[in-house]
């Protein structure tokens, strides 16, 4: 017998470090279901493997933990079916998860389901779907180790697996290889996926991709709440986001400060001055840019100030911000600062600073925290680095 070695703490300390690595080795998403004498059941597994094409049938193996009622069923009914989700089946997975088991009484009323040869159910629409019957079952530590017998491959359409990893959903990508093991390593010829806050996208963006000499850049516009997530999911290495409520979870480079100004129509009697304070503002309709942490950020310069502002328009285009002051009908804040003085509909428009002792938006680069940067992601740091020190990227 096997003698264990080292301490009940240090087992443990091996097993947390275990499954943070595992976090990070991206899987398949797949429901394996049965049915047959012992009942129907189903249950989401990452853990899915092709053992060998090269036996008398092809064999896979999944692991299903032995508390799942699932596990026991599948012994008993002798078959079971491997269901490969695509990247927009992502509500299926949760619901045999037991996420929305308020919701919904049967996990399996949440999508279609046809028979297979072997009776155990499948995904009308998988990406793919691998019909099997068990010819092995080995318990090892909490999990059973099925090894499967293929009987059938069922593939519904194209698309793409949805992935688990980083503790979170995520879609693969097509990565063209580098022409040299040098270019490799100096991310030439690579991708890197980039996000950047949605307002201030059009005036650093294009300057940076047509900069990234050798590397293509595969750019991701949204708001703060669709960056973080897209950060979380993996679809993005890093970000160009306001450092505003900026979830722990994710490492940040400071690049630079904006400071707020006062968007108004050309006719408007402020826009005789060269600077405004808040205090004058206090009677003026507001347009709103309303989305975060833009929205909060500027109505918090003027509760600062002591001002409570009057929110007359409230819209998430920062285009749109600008036609609704072109036309009078309120003031704006904003950091962003067009190079433009016209509307769309060409309208002037004119800048004045907001005076006071108002916070900076500071702009970071963000990415995963303990998440190594690519070689392709750090030439883009460094590219934005260059670009805001030089102030080549004006707002």
């Amino acid at each position: 017998m096997t003698q264990r070695t080292g301490s009940p703490d240090t087992d443990q300390d091996l097993r947390s470090r275990f499954l943070e690595g595992m976090s990070h080795a991206a899987c398949t998403v797949n429901i394996v279901t049965t049915d047959g004498p012992g009942g129907r059941a189903g249950v989401t597994v990452s853990a899915m493997a092709s053992v060998s094409a090269d036996t008398a049938r092809p064999t896979l193996l999944v692991c299903v933990h032995h508390l799942s009622p699932a596990a026991a069923r599948i012994a008993e009914n002798g078959v079971l079916c491997v269901n490969v989700l695509r990247d927009d089946q992502a509500y299926i997975s949760d619901t045999f998860a037991g996420r929305f088991k308020d919701e919904i009484g049967d996990k399996f009323d949440c999508t279609e389901w046809i028979a297979c040869a072997t009776g155990a159910p499948r995904i009308a629409d998988p990406l793919v779907a691998f019909d099997c019957v068990l010819i092995g079952n080995e318990r090892v530590g909490t999990h059973h180790i099925f090894l499967c017998e293929v009987q059938e491959t069922h593939r519904a359409r194209a698309g793409s697996p949805l992935i688990y990893a980083n503790r979170a959903y995520g879609s693969s990508r097509r990565i063209e290889p580098a022409n040299s093991v040098r270019a490799g390593r100096d991310g030439l010829g690579a991708r890197v996926a980039a996000g950047c806050f949605v307002t201030f996208a059009p005036y650093v963006m294009p300057r940076l991709i047509a900069g990234m000499n050798g590397t293509a850049v595969d750019l991701v516009e949204g708001d703060q709440r669709r960056l973080t997530e897209a950060l979380t999911a993996g679809e993005i290495e890093l970000a160009l986001m306001y450092q505003l409520d900026l979830d722990p979870q994710f490492e940040t480079i400071p690049l630079g400060a904006l400071c707020p100004h006062v968007l108004l129509a050309d006719g408007h009697p402020l826009a005789r001055q060269s600077e405004i304070t808040p205090a004058e503002l206090a009677e003026e309709p507001m347009v709103l840019l309303d989305i975060a942490p833009s929205r909060d950020y500027f109505t918090g310069l003027m509760t600062a100030a002591g001002v409570a502002p009057m929110v007359a328009h409230r819209t998430a285009s920062l285009e749109m911000v600008r036609g609704l002051v072109g036309h009078g009908l309120g003031y704006a804040l904003l950091v962003t600062k067009p190079a433009s003085e016209m509307t769309y509909d060409g309208l002037r428009l004119v800048v004045r600073p907001l005076v006071g002792d108002h916070a900076p938006s500071r702009i970071v680069i963000a990415y995963r925290r303990g998440q190594p940067l690519s070689a392709a992601a750090q030439r883009f740091v460094t590219r934005c680095q260059d670009q805001f020190e030089a102030g080549a990227s004006t707002f």
